[in-house]
């Protein structure tokens, strides 16, 4: 009795990505996985096939017969799932432009020119994915996103998307209103030495603690936290008021932070973040562009009313 087949086409963008570069190495960093998932991967779909694709050597990785015949082949399935998805997308006559974005990227801008796309481009449909940098970075290269806004550094780095810059972030305090620091007009980044903070957790959000101890690091101290969230900033704003603690966020948290909070400027200021608009240069979208114009239209309007 046969078994049920189980290779997915998951496992034929792998073979094809290890086939195109020549190393598991390279393959892994294109993908965004790690060199022994990607190797288990492409070994499960040896054993699935029971026959070898790779000559595995030292440092690189080429075809074996069987292989160079599999890798067209893998192509050619690849090519036909990409056009079924087209025509099916052109079936239903609704275009769809998919956007992912950071909420601190974008807080204050993106609202406005949603409105303003919608009513210029009433018969496009966006698809809004508010997700984790990590989560982002994968739906971008699995071509699930037409237009990413996010700040530096970890998701524009994300290969097969030409970046912008949109808008810089500044950074502020936020605490509860009843917080020691809350009485201060300005908030001299010394005073945090001792204070209970609570940020964002490395799984979700590799840059937050990295950066928190890079901007406090010339003034001598380490960040003392005392939680991390994973789940993002409105979980964090409940840690806040139960902690009794403060945070370092952008500022564009005050679009959305709820009323119990507060939120002061440093003074001196840290450096700023970069808020930047990626748009895909492997399948670029032609709603994609007029979007990302509006953006940088609503920064620029933001900038210039000191919102």
């Amino acid at each position: 009795m046969s078994h049920p087949w189980r290779v997915e086409l998951r496992h034929l963008r792998y073979f094809v990505g290890v086939a195109a570069h020549g190393s598991f190495n390279r393959a892994a960093q294109i993908l965004h996985l790690t060199q022994p998932a990607l190797s288990r991967q492409v070994r499960d779909l040896e054993d699935e096939l029971s026959v070898p694709l790779f000559v595995r050597g030292k440092n690189a990785v080429k075809l074996t017969d069987a292989g160079e015949r599999f890798y067209d082949e893998a192509r050619e399935v690849l090519a036909r799932a990409e056009l079924a998805v087209q025509r099916v997308r052109d079936e239903t006559r609704c275009e769809v432009l998919r956007v992912g974005y950071s909420p601190s990227a974008t807080a204050g801008i993106l609202p406005r020119a949603l409105q303003r796309f919608q009513t210029e481009n009433p018969k496009v449909q966006i698809e809004l994915a508010d997700v984790s940098p990590p989560e982002m970075i994968r739906m971008a290269v699995e071509g699930r996103l037409d237009l990413v806004i996010a700040l530096e550094p970890s998701v524009t780095t994300t290969v097969g998307f030409q970046w912008t810059e949109l808008h810089r972030v500044t950074h502020v305090l936020v605490m509860r209103a009843d917080h020691p620091l809350a009485k201060l007009k300005r908030i001299a980044p010394r005073r945090l030495r001792e204070v209970p903070l609570v940020g964002l957790a490395r799984a979700n959000f590799p840059d937050y603690v990295p950066h928190v101890r890079r901007i406090l690091k010339p003034f001598g101290f380490e960040p003392r936290f005392v939680a991390l969230e994973m789940d993002g900033v409105s979980t964090l704003f409940a840690s806040l008021e139960a902690y009794h603690a403060a945070a370092i966020l952008a500022d564009g948290v005050i679009e959305f932070m709820p009323r119990s909070l507060v939120c002061r400027p440093f003074l001196p200021k840290f450096d700023s973040v970069v808020a930047k608009i990626g748009l895909s240069s492997t399948s670029p979208n032609p709603h994609a562009e007029l979007f990302a114009e509006l953006l940088r239209r609503e920064a620029r309007r933001a900038e210039s009313s000191g919102a």
